[in-house]
């Protein structure tokens, strides 16, 4: 018979245990990531920077705009991304957000890093940067076509690469 009690209190002590311990599923925007990902055409893991994602599917098509930081117009997407997905503070100069930021060779570049090019003009210059997403793609803003998502193996950009970028 004690052995019985015993053996109930133990289940009911264990029960209560395992009952109290819950895990929840991560809140997401299944329909926002989706919408994302065919933007971007980009597979969004479970792992990937979620708020990246989104926020980059929000400025595909924005017009370019010289000395524009807005959805209705922007020159260049690395400071706006630095300020509104990460919240840093960073330079507006492309020249300068390239010094501040550490280097980062293109084969170990993450979400969120930042990608530099050089214009037709100056190989040494930064001209253009943009935002690495994942699987070899990254978000910028072009003069022609607003923002865009591009390849860095595209036959303009290892011509005019520089160096990718981490602030952090």
């Amino acid at each position: 018979m004690k052995i019985n009690f015993k053996l109930f209190f133990i289940l009911v002590g264990l029960t209560v245990i395992f009952s109290s311990c819950r895990t929840s599923a991560p809140r997401l925007d299944y329909q926002a990531l989706a919408r994302a990902s065919v933007l971007l055409g980009i597979d969004i893991n479970l792992e990937d920077d979620h708020k990246l994602y989104l926020e980059a599917a929000d400025w595909i098509g924005a017009p370019y705009r010289g000395g524009g930081d807005s959805k209705r117009g922007s020159r260049g997407l690395g400071d706006v991304y630095k300020r509104q997905v990460y919240r840093i503070q960073v330079p507006r100069n492309t020249e300068e957000l390239k010094n501040k930021s550490n280097k980062v060779a293109k084969r170990n570049l993450k979400e969120g890093d930042l990608v530099f090019f050089s214009s037709n003009r100056s190989r040494k210059r930064v001209a253009h940067v943009g935002i690495y997403l994942k699987s070899g793609k990254f978000i910028h803003s072009s003069t022609s076509r607003g923002v865009i998502v591009s390849r860095l193996n595209e036959d303009y950009y290892l011509r005019h690469w520089i160096s990718g970028g981490r602030i952090r």
